[in-house]
């Protein structure tokens, strides 16, 4: 794993990659011709504990060795089985409860550094996003600055801790040569927007929100369910980390969110893919500094 500075000079070879959802895993893992890690026997494979119904794909493309994890499938609502069961069958099946939210995404995400010491961290995954940011379906952006809108703690400095603002690994090199859009992000653990997690969210400044996170309020244009969460554990753990994210739906338009996330996920993560693609090309053959 890269630490320090020197070892910023040294070429990236570990990608740990982490998608929320099955759907937005597959087109990456066809992509790079991923394999799952089905368990069988060999010192020199990563396993996660049989009790969890975590989901390990691996390969290399060129330089790069790639590892995507996803939460799985909700050990208690039969996700577990499910998830044994298609490993084997080197499969992936879209029934079941994904096991989203902040609390699934750090866990795995801490496990998969802890045994793999990745040089980068991704996080790739769909977002919403807000109109009056200037967002649209579809797009893809590479995300700045993260925080919380759902952790609200209304007591001077303890307010700081819950918004848990951070920056991802900056890397102007690569949004100049994919002219990549960038904004603010906000994470929470609820796919609907309170009056309160809109009036964060909109002071985190988010153009794009998602479930692990959801928001942080002036400037942001995206809100989802993990991403603050991931900064947290990437930065505890000092590795560099980068999200992107595309936009399924809007959380200030005419639809209500879940209608829209369905119309519109399965063009969103063939979007997200061939942004995925993209960067990690990028990133072959270079060191963290030349990002």
């Amino acid at each position: 794993m890269a630490s320090g500075d020197d070892n910023k000079k040294l070429p990236i070879s570990t990608l740990l990659i982490f998608a929320a959802l099955d759907s937005e895993a597959l087109p990456i893992i066809q992509h790079f011709k991923l394999s799952p890690d089905n368990g069988s026997f060999s010192l020199n494979i990563f396993r996660f504990p049989i009790t969890v119904p975590w989901i390990r794909y691996h390969g290399y493309y060129k330089d790069l060795s790639i590892n995507l994890i996803y939460p799985g499938k909700d050990r208690d609502l039969g996700g577990c089985f499910i998830s044994c069961f298609l490993l084997l069958c080197n499969a992936i099946s879209f029934s079941g409860i994904n096991s989203v939210g902040s609390v699934p995404a750090s866990l795995v995400t801490y496990a998969s550094i802890q045994a793999l010491k990745p040089d980068l961290f991704i996080n790739a995954g769909t977002a919403g996003g807000f109109k009056v940011k200037g967002a649209c379906i579809f797009d893809v952006f590479l995300v700045s600055d993260l925080a919380f809108h759902d952790r609200r703690i209304p007591i001077p400095g303890p307010d700081k801790y819950g918004l848990g603002r951070r920056k991802s690994f900056s890397t102007p090199n690569l949004v100049k040569e994919l002219n990549l859009k960038v904004c603010k992000l906000s994470t929470g653990d609820s796919l609907d927007m309170s009056p309160q997690d809109e009036i964060c969210i909109l002071a985190n400044d988010a153009t794009v929100v998602d479930m692990e996170l959801l928001g942080y309020c002036s400037k942001i244009s995206l809100f989802e369910f993990q991403g603050a969460a991931l900064a947290y554990v990437s930065s505890l753990m000092r590795v560099p980390a980068i999200f992107i994210k595309a936009v399924s739906n809007f959380v200030d338009g005419e639809k209500s969110i879940p209608e829209e996330f369905a119309e519109n996920l399965q063009a969103t993560v063939v979007a997200l893919g061939e942004v995925v693609a993209y960067v990690v090309e990028f990133i072959n053959g270079k060191c963290l500094s030349e990002l």
